[in-house]
This record gives structure tokens, sequence and C-alpha cells, in this order.
């Protein structure tokens, strides 16, 4: 199982989970986040990693960090920049093993009929619609290699009703559905589909919805940040790492018969 050897990135302090070394990963919106936090986490693992994300900048630095993978700048609610990326990874990869549906937006924050309908569709396009995209993409290649692994990244909010945050949650409800279709799907050719379940972790972005949420409630940002913290029955955020490892571990031979699944990684958030 696990050793303390080192990894291809001569790491000598990564234990190594079986099934990865060598392994060709796709993670979207892997520049920054609880995407980089994967890919970096994968790419310690000996996995050779692809990102995408929007943010130039910062795929320039996480290519440096991540030792020069495959990184481009894609927005994965357009189709033709999804094919033209993994087209780029079959030709540089020669196939791949699994994908890390990661992609998404907080989406706007208020009244649902106060919401504009651009607003809804960007954030349905960029949560639910970007994963269907990468998924139809990679599905063939991961086949080709004779079954392998696909992690959407769902939410907590795909367990709860959320108020003020309606597109969101409704985009992350429909990618668990999408995860149990395709795990039924795909079961026969050997590749497993999970969903992980995030909850409030910890960073700006995060910072920035309760910002939002409290202004649309009228209530105090640090009243409504403590709110959120008594939703969590560990009373604590999540941390971008405490989600790659549960994605390293699904994409490993140790989530060999882990299919259909979806992972809460959020200390048990008890409402939103």
């Amino acid at each position: 199982m696990t050793n303390h050897k080192n990894g291809s990135n001569g790491n000598p302090s990564a234990m190594l989970l079986p099934g990865l070394d060598g392994k060709r990963v796709v993670v979207t919106a892997g520049a920054s986040g609880i995407g980089f936090a994967i890919a970096k986490l994968l790419h310690e693992q000996g996995v050779r990693v692809a990102i995408c994300d929007i943010d130039s900048a910062a795929l320039d630095k996480a290519s440096l960090d991540l030792g020069g993978c495959i990184a481009e700048k894609a927005d994965v609610s357009d189709n033709s920049a999804v094919e033209a990326f993994f087209y780029k990874v079959q030709n540089e990869f020669g196939g791949l093993d699994a994908l890390v549906n990661n992609a998404g937006i907080a989406g706007p924050t208020g009244n649902l009929e106060d919401l504009s309908p651009d607003d809804w569709r960007r954030c349905i396009d960029v949560c639910l619609t970007g994963q269907f995209l990468c998924a139809r993409q990679a599905i063939p290649m991961i086949k080709a290699s004779g079954g392998g692994a696909i992690v959407n990244m769902a939410s907590a909010a795909a367990k709860h009703g959320y108020a003020y945050r309606t597109p969101y949650s409704a985009a992350k409800f429909g990618v668990v559905g999408l995860t149990q279709s395709l795990a039924k799907e795909l079961g026969p050719d050997n590749i497993r589909v999970n969903a992980v379940l995030p909850g409030i972790i910890e960073g700006p972005r995060m910072e920035g919805v309760i910002r939002d949420r409290a202004e649309a409630t009228g209530v105090n940002i640090d009243a409504m940040r403590n709110t959120y913290l008594k939703s969590i029955s560990l009373r604590r955020m999540t941390s971008p790492k405490d989600v790659a490892t549960t994605v390293a571990f699904l994409v490993s031979d140790l989530g060999f018969n882990l299919s259909g699944q979806s992972l809460g990684v959020d200390g048990n958030v008890e409402t939103l």
C-alpha cells in the first residue's frame, strides 16, 4: 500500500498511493485553490498532470510549480476551448486515465426574483454544463486506456437547499445526478465515477460569499462568518488540501471499488 519512498518529483515526504505513478490526469480549474491543491498532490504522487484555467498568470505559475505540466487557458463552458484542450492532452500524453471535473464558480447571491437570467445561465454553464463538456471528451480517452476514474466536484450545497445561492445549489444537485448516472453508464467500461462534496472552504472565495450573503441579509460580516461555522459539526472550515487527499484516494487503486458515491469533505455541514 503506502510507503515513504521518493516519488518521481523527488519529494521524500510524499506517501505514495498505489496506482497513481505514471497516470495521466486532467484537473480543470487547476491553477489555484482546490484545483491547484489537487494537481500538486497528484504531481507529488508521480502523476502526469494537465490543467486548464481561465487565469493566464495563475497558469504560468502553476506550470512552473508542477514541473512544466500541460497548462492551457480554457473556459470549461466553451465547447471549442474544451475540445482544443483535450486534443492537446491526447497529442502530448497519448491518452488519459482520469478526469477531475473541478471547475466551478460561486454564482450570484440574492433573492431569486432579483437574479438575472444571464447570471443564472453562467453559473449552470460553468458548474454543470462544463462537467458534461469535459466528460464527453475524456470518456473515450479513458475507455481507450482500459478504464480509470472521473471525480466530479459537487458541494455540500448538493445536499442542502441554499437560500440566496439557488443557481449554485441547483447546479451542484445536477452534478450529483450526473455522477450517479455516469457511474451506471460507465461501470461496464471499468470507469469509476464519484462526486466529492466540499463544504465551506477557507480562502478568498468563501470570504466573498460570506460578504455577499451578509449584505443580502443585512447582517454583520463577522456574525455571518460565525453563523457558517456554527452550521459545521466540527466547527471549522475545510482546507483545499483536505479535498485534494480525498480526490487522490478516489483516483488511486485504493478507490478501486468505489463508484456512484457522493463523498462529503466538509466537517459535516448540517445546514446552509
